[in-house]
């Protein structure tokens, strides 16, 4: 019963700093959303700063996972595995937009300094996973001799120009206003389709005919 009320406890607090962001969002009211006391909270995650980074923990060791699988497949090429891996990235972003403009406002304003370099903690890790398979695509001579931080940086870079703003994506898309491209299936195939598109165009060696 104790680890529901935690994953509880996480599960509505997700929802709060989405819709309230960081600074709005306070104990007392996750304490009357999630009908807890705030001492529970307090027991468990011991201040707002440690459950936004247990969240974020939560999401960094998913993503994690997610490409260590991919990196020991040995039935992928290098290129497969980037390719899978924009695949998740794509999909993990859009389930929760919100969410993430909230991570990207923490990572930008960095006026926590200990929750901000915690954050960035965090990621390091997928970075430098992600990183090496492009490293091991360039000692194979599969790629060409590019940046692999730059690489990667161009790719999440990408998924976060649109995540910044629904009206900003629209408008860049050229779609109605009103328009959710977060929830639209077309879209996701459109932004996973020119990821994998510039990747390849970036790394790939074009063979001789």
């Amino acid at each position: 019963m104790s680890t529901d009320k935690r994953a509880h406890i996480m599960e509505v607090a997700v929802e709060l700093f989405a819709a309230n962001g960081f600074e709005r969002t306070s104990i007392r009211l996750l304490s009357q959303r999630a009908d807890v006391n705030i001492a529970m909270i307090n027991y468990y995650f011991g201040s707002k700063e440690k459950l936004f980074e247990t969240l974020l923990e939560q999401k960094a060791t998913y993503m994690r996972n997610r490409i260590e699988a991919v990196e020991a497949d040995k039935t992928l090429t290098e290129i497969e595995k980037l390719d899978q891996i924009i695949e998740d990235y794509v999909t993990r972003f859009l389930s929760q937009p919100e969410f993430h403009r909230v991570l990207q406002q923490e990572l930008l304003v960095s006026q926590r300094e200990n929750l901000h370099q915690n954050v960035i903690g965090l990621f390091v890790k997928n970075t430098q996973n992600v990183v090496a398979i492009i490293e091991k695509g360039i000692r194979k001579k599969q790629f060409r001799k590019v940046d692999p931080p730059l690489v990667f940086a161009s790719i999440i870079g990408t998924i976060n120009q649109v995540m910044m703003s629904r009206t900003m994506c629209n408008l860049l898309m050229n779609k109605a206003i009103e328009n959710n491209p977060y929830q639209d299936p077309l879209f996701k195939k459109r932004l996973i389709q020119h990821l994998k598109q510039m990747v390849h165009a970036q790394l790939l060696i074009e063979k001789e005919s």
